[in-house]
């Protein structure tokens, strides 16, 4: 089958296809972020990549979440061993992705170019990688967060073998990264750590003194000024001032108690060194490898694997610090403000993630109902079906736009960290985009599972496996409310709000469609109204803001994603005289902001079986067809 419309009952299942070719909502929002140029090159890839994760890498993500990884912390003499082993099939996976570049492409010009491609790039391609194996990003995107923040924050390039290790192409030179956040007794307050860093070989005094010199503080350890430790942004930033430090190998003590990707060799940690002030702003960053450069263990202790709902195939564990050596990364005491950096990406992974997996269920579904037969007819052709597949369709292009937005900020923030905009931009979408995208895949999930019936609630059946592992996304880096604190701090410190203001009106702008008028009047109407939301947030006490900021959040990627979805039509209808994104639009909006008489029942219209093949099978609309709808 060469395209759309697509005939889904000729597949089986959702697997042994090309993810990529599959979805060409998902072509058309990387064509749309991606610097022309950029995609230009990287489109044959993603088509080839597509299918590597649509047939081999499916296939074994099956057999890995049958056989999870094992942890040994000790050899039969008791000595340390800290060894985990994986099932044979995860290291073929692996392999297939780092060698077609999901994260040297980033970072190293890939064969055919001269420079390297954006993180755009290697987002797009987690996105086509969660359609198989979620675990299997999370360990790559830490790998790429760790590299991150070695690129931007180790001043001096201190740790460039580790760094070449974590970008490299090659397999066997890959080495993975982590990052050991979470304390039991802290969770989501990070401050509360209790780990402590002690200086090799430099005497207490010296350190405090180094502390001192670096940070600006006095000995009550308060900050010279309120951009202490900010950098450009206030987000680690890239500025790199002299180094007063004596040593960078320091000695941890401490737990942490939820490690992903347990043995990784780039491993980064938060510890507090003598003398350093409570809470974040005390804490450094440090470099934590599995393995000494003398190639002995590091003295750390794997406790044990946690016995996890899901995202078996990548190990998740509690580790013990004692004495264990660690290689402070840039300044001391700004290791929270440099550990923003990985955090952002994992949420901007978390966000692309969440949209691989609602069009991995939704495949599954559309396959399904397409196969299935009940009453005598397959189980597709009854309007209450059809109208659940629409809905779900248009759950998937809506968290794809505004998940594929947030990408392309942060992205341009990190191709350039004096952007302002893109920094603002980046503060704002990247928790929005996080929350409601995470939580629209678990939803979406509990569905698809219904809609296989029986079979859903089966291990053997892909929808249970994928149900497992998305209930992790909206807890991993964030909570629902922890990122819409996070939401209230970007606007209140870097106004992230005044860079959104015109983003939506230069989208609305370009809007002119006579066939979009009307919900471009209705979405001009709610931005209105999510400005007189802002500032009445921004008037109110801090208790009152903390009480709405859920409710802000989720209104905010409501407007934009309407905005990026009339954005996207209006395009389609000029260049391709195609109403078949017009339909989305209008689908979405008038779910998410039209208060109809009864429910919208008694006005005879039934758009989701109208357009059923037009939103489900990707087939085009003719606008003069979408004109003489009742609402057109």
């Amino acid at each position: 089958m060469d395209g759309p419309p697509f005939e889904y009952g000729e597949y089986e299942e959702g697997k042994d296809v090309n993810y990529w070719r599959l979805n060409p909502a998902l072509q058309a929002a990387a064509g749309r972020v991606y610097p022309d140029e950029e995609f230009e090159w990287a489109a044959e890839r993603l088509e080839e990549f597509g299918g590597v994760v649509g047939h081999t890498i499916a296939d074994n993500a099956d057999l890995i979440d049958e056989h999870g990884p094992e942890l040994r912390t000790y050899d039969r003499h008791g000595d340390l061993l800290n060894e985990v082993r994986y099932y044979p099939k995860q290291f073929e996976n692996e392999e297939l992705i780092y060698e077609r570049g999901i994260l040297a492409d980033a970072f190293e010009p890939p064969p055919g170019r001269e420079e390297p491609l954006g993180l755009v790039h290697t987002l797009t391609m987690q996105l086509l990688l969660s359609y198989a194996d979620t675990g299997l990003v999370c360990s790559q995107s830490m790998t790429v967060g760790a590299a991150l923040v070695l690129r931007n924050h180790d001043h001096g390039n201190h740790y460039e073998e580790y760094f070449e290790g974590l970008t490299a192409r090659e397999y066997d030179d890959v080495i993975e990264g982590g990052m050991f956040l979470t304390e039991e007794q802290g969770g989501s307050d990070v401050g509360a750590a209790e780990t402590t860093a002690e200086p090799v070989g430099v005497p207490r005094e010296a350190t405090s003194s180094a502390t001192e010199e670096a940070t600006g503080r006095d000995d009550e350890g308060t900050a010279a000024t309120d951009e202490e430790g900010r950098g450009v942004h206030g987000d680690g930033g890239v500025i790199a001032p002299e180094d007063p430090i004596e040593t960078r190998t320091y000695e941890l003590t401490g737990e942490k108690w939820f490690c992903s990707n347990i043995d990784a060799q780039g491993t980064l940690a938060l510890g507090r060194r003598p003398g350093a002030p409570e809470g974040t702003k005390g804490l450094s960053l440090f470099l934590v490898p599995h393995e000494l450069p003398s190639g002995e263990l590091n003295p750390q202790i794997y406790r044990r694997l946690k016995d996890k709902l899901g995202t078996e195939s990548v190990p998740t564990g509690e580790v013990e610090f004692d004495g264990t050596t660690g290689y402070l990364v840039g300044e001391p005491e700004r290791g929270f403000k440099y550990m923003t950096t990985m955090l952002n990406w994992e949420r901007v992974t978390n966000s692309v993630g969440a949209v691989g997996i609602i069009g991995r269920l939704l495949l599954e579904s559309k396959i399904h109902a397409a196969n299935r037969e009940a009453f005598g007819q397959p189980i597709g052709e009854f309007p209450l079906l059809q109208r659940d597949l629409v809905e779900m369709a248009v759950t998937h292009e809506a968290t794809l736009s505004f998940a594929m937005e947030a990408a392309r900020w942060f992205d341009r923030y990190e191709r350039d960290h004096g952007d302002d905009r893109a920094f603002r931009l980046m503060r704002l979408l990247v928790p929005v985009s996080k929350h409601v995208t995470t939580r629209a895949a678990v939803d979406t999930a509990s569905y698809a599972m219904e809609i296989q019936g029986g079979n859903g609630y089966v291990r053997e059946f892909v929808t249970h496996r994928l149900y497992r592992d998305v209930q992790a996304l909206p807890i991993w880096e964030g909570t629902a409310n922890i990122l819409s604190l996070d939401v209230l701090r970007a606007m209140e410190t870097e106004r992230a709000h005044e860079a959104l203001i015109p983003l939506v009106e230069g989208y609305l702008d370009d809007v002119e469609h006579p066939l979009l008028e009307e919900q471009a009047t209705t979405v001009r109407e709610e931005f209105r109204a999510l400005q007189e939301a802002l500032v009445a947030l921004g008037s109110g006490d801090g208790d009152y803001a903390q009480h709405e900021a859920k409710e802000v959040t989720e209104y905010i990627y409501d407007v934009l994603t309407a905005v990026l979805l009339l954005s996207r039509a209006q395009r389609s209808l000029a260049e391709d005289s195609d109403a078949r994104e017009a339909v989305v639009a209008r689908l979405f909006i008038e779910e998410t902001f039209s208060d109809r008489d009864a429910r919208g029942v008694t006005t005879g219209e039934a758009l989701p079986m109208e357009y059923f093949d037009a939103v489900v099978r990707y087939d085009e609309v003719d606008p003069n067809r979408l004109a003489e709808s009742p609402s057109g």
